[in-house]
């Protein structure tokens, strides 16, 4: 297998749950920066890579590969151990429902090209960004707890990593640089807790990334 090559941004949630992804199934990679705070991302070079011009991209096993999700479930299929999903349907249909419920549902109206948008086309103010990101946040979050905790057990279901960790873990990143209070979620600050210890999460980590 030729070294693969991850198109990507420290500070991505979308990026940082493929990091995580690679670490947990032991591929050696490249990572390119695409500065989506400078805009590369809209640039005719990246975006002959991928015309969404979204972070991250991967290229791997002579293709090109987008949207983290998609690619987390490709490495899980072509990387059978450490498996990312359970192989009982309904186990996989619960850990899919609150991984998508963080990537589609939270993730999206709280990502740097909204913000940027409320704060320039629509001009609301700093505050009033900031508190429509804590808002949702929290909307989110509740629902997320809720859904987890009867299934909980060191990570966010069981005591396995899973692809609801691969994303729980950079959305409560993003929530405490917003300064989102986590108290109200014991399960999801405990699956937390163990994730981040967890070597291949921790590697993942946007500080120890190049900018």
């Amino acid at each position: 297998m030729s070294r693969a090559v991850l198109y990507d941004y420290f500070r991505s949630s979308a990026a940082y749950r493929v990091r995580i992804a690679l670490n947990l199934k032991g591929v050696d990679y490249e990572q390119r920066s695409i500065n989506l705070a400078e805009g590369v991302q809209k640039g005719g070079d990246y975006r002959a890579v991928n015309p969404q011009g979204f972070v991250p991209c991967l290229e791997i096993d002579g293709h090109t590969l987008t949207q983290s999700l998609s690619i987390a479930v490709y490495l899980d299929q072509t990387i059978p151990e450490p498996a990312l999903m359970p192989r009982d349907p309904i186990d996989g249909a619960h850990v899919r429902s609150l991984a998508l419920m963080i990537a589609c549902d939270i993730h999206p109206l709280n990502n740097l090209r909204v913000l940027k948008y409320l704060a320039g086309e629509l001009g609301v103010s700093e505050a009033q960004k900031d508190e429509w990101y804590r808002h949702w946040i929290a909307e989110g979050l509740t629902a997320l707890e809720a859904m987890a905790k009867p299934r909980a057990g060191a990570y966010l279901f069981g005591d396995q990593p899973t692809l609801a960790d691969v994303c729980l873990v950079p959305q409560l990143y993003n929530a405490r640089r917003f300064n989102v209070p986590l108290d109200p979620y014991p399960y999801l600050r405990r699956a937390d807790e163990t994730a981040t210890a967890h070597p291949a999460f921790a590697a993942a980590h946007p500080d120890k990334q190049d900018h």
